[in-house]
C-alpha cells in the first residue's frame, strides 16, 4: 500500500504564501501545459479558480507524472481543506488555502487516510499488481 505524500500548506495572503509564488511560473487552467520539459524544476503555481473546477489536477498529474517535473507545483485561488488530500496525490507539494479555510483543519484530512490502494504521481504501479 502507498502511503501519503507530502504537501506544505499555507493559507492565502501571507508573507509565506507571497514567497512560495515570487518565482514560480503560472500557468492558467485553461492553458496547455509546455510539453517541452523546459520547466520541470522551476516552480509553477496551478490555480483553481472555482473549488469545482478540477482542471489543475490534470495540469499537475501531467507535469508530475507524465513530463517528470521535480520542482514545487503550487495550488492557488479557490482552495479548500476537503482539496488537499487529492491536491498532494495528484502531485502538488504546496497548496495555499483560501484565506477562510483552517490550516489545522488540512492538517487533519492529510492524516485521515494513511494508505491508498489506488495508483497517483508517485506511485503508477496499482499496490494489489506488485508481487513484493
Amino acid at each position: 500500500m502507498h502511503t501519503t505524500p507530502e504537501i506544505q500548506l499555507t493559507t492565502a495572503n501571507t508573507a509565506e504564501a507571497a514567497a512560495w509564488l515570487r518565482e514560480a511560473l503560472a500557468i492558467d487552467n485553461t492553458a496547455e501545459v509546455p510539453i517541452d520539459g523546459s520547466h520541470t524544476s522551476q516552480a509553477i503555481s496551478l490555480n483553481f479558480p472555482k473549488f469545482t473546477d478540477g482542471r489543475a489536477y490534470s495540469q499537475a498529474a501531467l507535469l508530475r507524472g507524465r513530463l517528470g517535473a521535480t520542482g514545487p507545483l503550487i495550488a492557488t485561488g479557490d482552495v479548500l481543506v476537503d482539496q488537499v488530500l487529492q491536491m498532494a496525490r495528484c502531485g502538488f507539494s504546496h497548496a495555499i488555502l483560501r484565506a477562510d479555510q483552517s490550516l489545522e483543519a488540512a492538517q487533519r484530512q492529510l492524516a485521515r487516510y494513511s494508505r491508498f490502494y489506488q495508483v497517483d504521481a508517485y506511485q503508477i504501479e496499482a499496490p494489489l499488481r506488485r508481487q513484493d
